[in-house]
């Protein structure tokens, strides 16, 4: 694989707050070779083992994309689900950004079935069919698509499951990063000092809480990952 140079600067993460960390008792021990400095009662993260971390994601990202594999992007808090669902539309990744359905990706075959509904119900809509049933029957069909959309919206043309899970924040989506170890996944995990390192396989030390952090990590990423589609696009 060509190696590419990311255009991943400390100035751009300091601007971005990424070095910002949760309070000293607020955090695990484990992170502390990612920890560089204690500062008003927070952590302040090493951005040199970020940028480091984040190109090594870089580097995998563009190599999978680069031979079509697909990707799933994964952060339901408020503060991170306009950036996933953004970046993810960009890179043409798969996306879940309300909340993480238990199972849904170790119980698949129920989400095939609730995706198979989905896709019926969207193309009934579409064709006015739904228009012409009883009202009350077109009311209960537009509840479940409308709730639908909300939670499988983001994953409408997933017919397999991922093979790479990109997660926002290790500790809001521990249910999903546990399926993704469960079936041998390969995760990138953006972890705060709270979290535990030894988790995802490339874990990037940033903030999860300030939308432009996450934001430059996700961007970082998603061109990546259109690189790599771009690759494998000519290379076809």
């Amino acid at each position: 694989m060509a190696r590419i140079y990311w255009n991943i600067n400390l100035e751009e993460m300091m601007e971005a707050g990424v070095h910002f960390g949760h309070g000293t008792k607020k955090w695990n021990p484990r992170m502390a070779p990612y920890i560089s400095a204690k500062r008003k009662g927070i952590h302040i993260i090493n951005l040199t083992r970020t940028a480091r971390f984040l190109s090594e994601a870089c580097d995998l990202v563009f190599d999978a994309a680069s031979r079509g594999k697909q990707f799933l992007i994964v952060g339901t808090k408020n503060k991170a689900a306009d950036s996933v669902a953004r970046a993810a539309i960009k890179a043409r990744c798969h996306y879940v950004n309300k909340k993480w359905l238990g199972g849904m990706l170790t119980n698949w075959y129920t989400t095939e079935t609730r995706l198979q509904k989905f896709r019926d119900l969207r193309t009934e809509q579409k064709t006015g069919r739904l228009n012409r049933l009883p009202k009350r029957d077109a009311a209960v069909l537009k509840r479940q698509l409308s709730h639908l959309q909300t939670y499988l919206g983001g994953i409408k043309y997933m017919t397999g499951l991922p093979d790479i899970v990109i997660v926002v924040d290790q500790q809001e989506e521990y249910t999903a990063l546990r399926e993704c170890i469960t079936l041998g996944i390969p995760t990138i995990c953006l972890i705060d000092t709270n979290c535990d390192p030894d988790l995802a396989d490339i874990s990037i030390p940033a903030n999860d809480d300030a939308i432009a952090s996450i934001r430059l990590i996700l961007n970082k990423l998603v061109f990546a990952i259109c690189e790599g589609r771009s690759s494998y696009i000519r290379n076809y």
